[in-house]
Parts: structure tokens; C-alpha cells; sequence
């Protein structure tokens, strides 16, 4: 954790990084690189990671103690910052210190955001005055999923997750449950059984009628506590994964009803009631520091 004599770069408010949630996850194609071709309702949810930044000599940047597992040169807060400050010859240094609150490997994208909340605080903080799109074409030399975080709204997304379209989707009340059991997205995505071709669909068509994670039937049959985990949540709704997984999640009327069931979460299984968003805290914390 932060020493007493890190002074901390801009105000003392943390900067969240929120979760998402795949609300559908169509895969219609695949490219001859190999990356599959999506058509995905991401919808922000106020589960949120935080983050501080804190000054340093120039050219050290550094994460602040962190995940020990995690080496600091392959953690994403600590790659985004680094490529940032190589790609437009920054030579500020930073001490990046996170708190999680997102479920590792979950399928809720915490990494993805982590690291466009570090490209949207240090835009701000090394003065860079670098334009959103600029910041998202950083966020995909990082991963697909990190130009919505950047973008800090729900969106549908195409083409391998790059290609946004804002949508206001319902802000329901979620409950998300973490099984144990962990899932190799890079495995689901080989799977031979996985759907290739669904049909293209339209915003439209998802909203009128919603849409399914051609994911879960393969998840389903690699992880039997996954299963068991959608199963359980049969019981209160439509039972859904997001992204490869590991979370599985159902939409529940109310708070107050989300908060039972939660009660009622397995003890192996950890239970997060959660709100949609369709703007992102991130953007509201860059106006807080902007005054």
C-alpha cells in the first residue's frame, strides 16, 4: 500500500473503474487472423474497481503494491501507463495503486477497465489533451473490451468488440454470483462446438426481443459449477453468463428483492447486487478533478 510520503497526483477522491455486463454476446463470424466477430450488449454496471495516482521521478512508473501474483510488468494498469507515455514521448513518472472489488477472470471486464481508467486519469493528470478516440485506439493495442471503458458508456459493440454504438439500456437491478471455477476464454473461444455463424442481428431486434451468449453452451459443458450456478439462478429469471465467464447473473425487479436472494447465494459462491449504468462513474470523477 501507499507509503505515508507518496503525495498523490490531482485530488484525493479514488477513480473507479466500473464492471460491465455482456447482456448478449452473438458470435457471427470469425476473421482470417482468428479473432471472432461479435455483436454484444455491453452494459456498464456500478460494481467498480478504484484507483490512485501518485507523483513519481520522471520515467518511473510503477504499481503500488497490487496483486503479488500478478507481475507488474504484464499487469494491465502498469502496461496501459507505460504505453501511453511511449506512444506520445511522456516522460512523467506515476505510482498506480488499485483496490479490487471486480471478481478476477469473471467475465466482467476489471482488467479492460482498469486500464482505460488509467488512460483517462493520466490524459488528465500528465496534461496530455489527448481526444477520446485517440485514447480508445490506446485501449485496443490493450484489449477489445477497453475502448468502452474509455468511452464511459453502454454500448453495442461489433467487429471483434471495437466497433461502439451508444444505447441506453434499461438500468435494472442485477444479481452477479462468482462461482469458484475459472474458465479459459482462450479455450471456450477454440472450442469446436462453439457457434461461428449466428445470424447478424440489429439494436433493434435485441431490444424488442433479446439475445443469448453463444458461450454459456460450451461454458456449460466445460465447468459443471458453472452450470450449477445458472441453474440455481433459474429460479428468480433468465439465467445468464457474461462474456466467457466464470459470473453468471439474472435481472431481478428490485433491490429489495435482489438483496434476498442474495442472502440466499451458497457460501462457496460469492453474491454482488448491481445496478446498470449507461454512464460511466469515470466520467463523472474526470469532471469532479476538471472542476
Amino acid at each position: 500500500m501507499n507509503s505515508d510520503r507518496d503525495e498523490l497526483l490531482g485530488l484525493p477522491e479514488p477513480w473507479p473503474a466500473p464492471a460491465k455486463l455482456n447482456l448478449c454476446l452473438h458470435i457471427v463470424g470469425q476473421r482470417d487472423d482468428g479473432y471472432h466477430l461479435l455483436q454484444s450488449a455491453m452494459q456498464l454496471i456500478d460494481l467498480c474497481d478504484e484507483l490512485q495516482f501518485y507523483k513519481r521521478p520522471p520515467g518511473v512508473i510503477e504499481r503500488v503494491g497490487g496483486n503479488a501474483d500478478i507481475p507488474a510488468e504484464s499487469d494491465l494498469i502498469v502496461r496501459a501507463a507505460r504505453l501511453l507515455a511511449t506512444r506520445y514521448e511522456v516522460f512523467d513518472g506515476v505510482g498506480i495503486e488499485i483496490h479490487k472489488r471486480i471478481p478476477i477472470q469473471g467475465g466482467l471486464g476489471g482488467g479492460s477497465s482498469d486500464a482505460a481508467t488509467v488512460l483517462v486519469a493520466l490524459n488528465y493528470l500528465w496534461r496530455m489533451d489527448l481526444k477520446i478516440e485517440d485514447l480508445a485506439a490506446v485501449g485496443l493495442a490493450l484489449g477489445a473490451d477497453v475502448p468502452i471503458f474509455v468511452r464511459g458508456c453502454s454500448a453495442w459493440a461489433e467487429g471483434v468488440g471495437e466497433r461502439l454504438t451508444p444505447v441506453d439500456f434499461p438500468e435494472r437491478v442485477y444479481l452477479v454470483v462468482k462461482p469458484q471455477a475459472g474458465v479459459s476464454t482462450a479455450a471456450v473461444f477454440q472450442d469446436p462446438e462453439l457457434t461461428r455463424n449466428s445470424p447478424v442481428t440489429t439494436i433493434r431486434d435485441f431490444l424488442a426481443g433479446g439475445g443469448r451468449n453463444d458461450c454459456a453452451p460450451v461454458v456449460r459443458k466445460r465447468s459443471g459449477e458453472i452450470a450449477e450456478a445458472l441453474d440455481w439462478l433459474d429460479e428468480f429469471g433468465e439465467a445468464r453468463l457474461t462474456g466467457s465467464g466464470a459470473c453468471v447473473y439474472v435481472a431481478m425487479p428490485d433491490d429489495a428483492t435482489a438483496r434476498r436472494a442474495a442472502a440466499r447465494v451458497p457460501a462457496r459462491w460469492t453474491g454482488y447486487v448491481v445496478r446498470g449504468l449507461n454512464r460511466s462513474p469515470l466520467l463523472d470523477r474526470l469532471a469532479h478533478e476538471a472542476g
